[in-house]
């Protein structure tokens, strides 16, 4: 290993590379900050952040509808309740729960909203029902938190309650007098990837420490995460184990309180709703002693036969009765089924129901499925599509409240459609015989409801969404979405700005974005979003594709994207900018250092960029699933050819680029940023770099400090890549 002459940057918070950080951020991004146009796009988009017209989304918690609102005038947020009847009017009655700016004001502390449990039944009283909740706190929008007991009905935090110290962990109720707990507790409690490795019930009134242990993993795990399930009738405790990014256990604890592990692929996502265990798959798989050769055939999709004895296709969903799994049945259902063009982006059960929502060539449909009625085992589940997805853009589901409601929240958008939140019965859905755009007049009930719709953020009139596919370098056709203006030339001198991904499984599908259309596509940009190889868009195929020795893939695939966007007209090289933050970040700094000839202009925000010492910085190690161990010779041998500081050559000429950062990011460590600037500005390169001390890996704890970050992005851009 070369000495690293940037090694000192590392120290995230020395007296010393603060005043490093100080003097960057003084430099370039401080006189773009300045100018006019930036301040009018910062001014708009915080507008736009703060604005009361935007959509409050909403959790059911009991009676009330819980939502955490920041504008203008609460800086750090609002959680506040309203009832159902009330949400649906234009103006909804809002009762304050808590004021995180005047809780941070009063304890002297920068608090950011990290969530909150609430307890469902805390006695055998029900006025005493969703009265408890823990809620999780961050200074500064670090992941690392600390979680308080507070009272729903007194709205003020519980004298001598519930406190988890700060630590990146969790906690779940088990009754009024009881956490399930994941957390750090002392040495030898946490993971190399700085997650909890032991999990505990924690007794009210009893040391955290000495809480007794229900599971413990070991230190080269991900983490542990023990959650109490209190459905009615199926009340259970369940922890998860992470043994990498890829890799799981599920395990259900006793009546004694020993952990009986659900018996399913490490690689699979396994998961429990009622009596129903759910097993998503990323590899194929044969149940132990079934004989592949023995495979039945017949519809896959009824639900209506047996299928003992099958090989389960990689991206399947399958479904069985819990209590019959643990019992030793091997009588999955398959619930969904992946094709070539298709891919299962996410379930959500409701009381009765289970919804799918599929991506078909990155285009959400939904599907509902009903199961034969409880007690009646693995009788099988009925289908039926549900109307509700847009015909181009995205969807997502999510339950009311799944353990006593068949409603849903529908969240539609698209490019240029502002986002719609409707509520829907999947019940009356599901009970359709014909269900679809053609019979829209048959809807009645099942017809969703919609409640609230963002505002018109900027002027879409005279532009236009379209996808597009183009061929990478190993022969693999990859989709791109183009938004553009209608009548846009084919001189290729549009400035056209270019993101990705390419990780993770993370799928990208398009939404809405007052910023991107109010300070690019209004003024004449062109923006298009890549749905490379290393993301989910289909299926678990399609990321494994870019793993650790073929992580080369996913850069070929959005260069290929660029080179399509040069070769039809759209741009020029001079005019094109990419941008990506975390692995996306990784991905544009690959593009900056590989591809360098393809790019006018760079944004690379919260990147990985050191990927020889990534796996020893915050919760790197937690990633060497995705990009390997750099620690091991024969891997950093593939891990240099996509480490872009090592790849950096002081004599090659580079586009601008803008590094943007968080200092009280404990995710992805704010060196990999710094160092990669320190090494490109001693080389004489053209840099801007800024980095917020707040953040997270968000990169911004407030709606100012976010319109900032997208502002200094835009500005950086128009002006490297001629917009104005």
């Amino acid at each position: 290993m070369t000495e690293d002459e940037n090694a000192w940057l590392e120290d995230v918070e020395g007296e010393a590379q603060l005043d490093w950080v100080r003097e960057r951020n003084a430099g370039e991004a401080a006189r773009l900050a300045a100018s006019p146009e930036f301040v009018a796009t910062r001014d708009r988009i915080l507008a736009m952040l703060d604005s009361d017209a935007k959509i409050p989304d909403v959790t059911k918690i009991g009676e009330h509808y819980y939502n955490f609102w920041k504008d203008a005038d609460h800086e750090r947020g609002l959680w506040r309740r309203t009832s159902l009847e009330s949400y649906r009017t234009d103006a909804p009655d809002w009762e304050t729960v808590l004021d995180l700016d005047e809780l941070g004001r009063a304890e002297g502390e920068n608090w950011v909203w990290h969530g909150a449990t609430v307890l469902r039944r805390s006695s055998g009283s029900e006025s005493d029902d969703h009265r408890l909740a823990m809620i999780d706190l961050s200074r500064g929008g670090a992941d690392a938190d600390v979680s308080r007991e507070f009272d729903l009905h007194t709205k003020t935090f519980v004298t001598g309650g519930f406190h988890r110290p700060e630590s990146k962990g969790s906690v779940s109720w088990v009754d009024a007098d009881t956490l399930l707990v994941s957390t750090d507790t002392g040495p030898g409690s946490m993971t190399d990837s700085g997650y909890p490795r032991i999990a505990r019930r924690w007794r009210r009134g009893t040391e955290l420490g000495q809480a007794p242990v229900v599971f413990e993993g070991q230190s080269t795990d991900i983490g542990v995460w023990a959650f109490h399930d209190d459905t009615p009738g199926h009340e259970r405790d369940v922890i998860h184990r992470g043994i990498t990014f890829y890799t799981s256990e599920l395990h259900v604890l006793d009546g004694a309180g020993r952990p009986v592990r659900v018996d399913v692929p490490d690689s699979a996502e396994a998961g429990v709703a009622r009596e129903w265990l759910t097993v998503e798959l990323r590899e194929d798989w044969t149940p132990a002693g079934q004989n592949a050769a023995d495979q039945t055939t017949g519809d896959q999709n009824t639900g209506d036969q047996t299928t003992a004895g099958r090989t389960y296709r990689a991206g399947s969903l399958l479904g069985i009765p819990l209590e019959e799994f643990l019992a030793g049945s091997r009588d999955l259902q398959e619930l969904y089924v992946p094709t070539p063009t298709s891919s299962l982006a996410g379930h959500t059960w409701t009381r009765h129901h289970l919804v799918l929502n599929i991506l078909e060539d990155v285009t959400n449909r939904l599907e509902v499925l009903t199961p034969a009625a409880e007690g009646k085992g693995s009788a099988g589940f009925t289908r039926r599509p549900f109307a509700g997805a847009p015909e181009v853009g995205t969807t997502v589901v999510a339950a009311v409240d799944r353990t006593d409601s068949d409603l849903v929240w529908l969240y539609t958008t698209d490019f240029l459609t502002p986002t719609t939140l409707s509520l829907a019965d999947v019940a009356a859905a599901a009970d359709l015989e014909d269900y679809g755009a053609a019979a829209a007049e048959d809807l009645g009930a099942a017809a969703p409801e919609p409640l609230k719709a963002m505002p018109t953020f900027f002027d879409a009139d005279g532009l236009v969404a379209e996808q597009r596919f183009v061929t990478s370098d190993d022969g693999t056709r990859v989709p791109y979405f183009l938004v553009h203006r209608a009548d846009l030339p084919a001189d290729g001198t549009t400035p056209t700005l270019l993101y990705g991904y390419g990780g993770f499984e993370v799928s990208l599908t398009p939404t809405y974005s007052g910023g991107l259309g109010a300070a690019w596509l209004e003024r004449g940009g062109a923006y298009a979003l890549a749905n490379i190889r290393g993301g989910g868009e289909y299926g678990p195929g399609w990321h494994q594709a870019a793993l650790k020795a073929n992580r080369h893939r996913a850069y070929e695939d959005l260069a290929a994207v660029a080179r399509d966007l040069v070769d039809t007209g759209v741009t020029a090289p001079e005019r094109l900018g990419v941008q990506g933050g975390s692995n996306g970040g990784l991905l544009t700094g690959n593009m900056l250092t590989q591809y360098p000839e393809l790019f006018g202009a760079v944004v690379i925000q919260v990147p990985l960029l050191d990927m020889q010492r990534y796996s020893h910085l915050l919760a790197g190690a937690s990633w060497m699933a995705e990009y390997g161990d750099p620690d091991v010779p024969e891997e950093w041998k593939f891990i240099a050819t996509f480490s872009p500081y090592h790849l950096l050559d002081p004599d090659r000429d580079y586009p601008p680029v803008l590094f943007t950062t968080s200092t009280r990011d404990d995710r992805v460590h704010p060196g990999h940023a710094r160092k990669m600037a320190a090494r490109m500005l001693a080389a004489g390169k053209d840099v801007t770099y800024y980095e917020n001390i707040e953040g997270g890996h968000g990169g911004a704890a407030t709606n100012g400090q976010l319109a900032h970050m997208q502002a200094l992005a835009y500005r950086f851009l128009a002006e490297r890549l001629g917009l104005d």
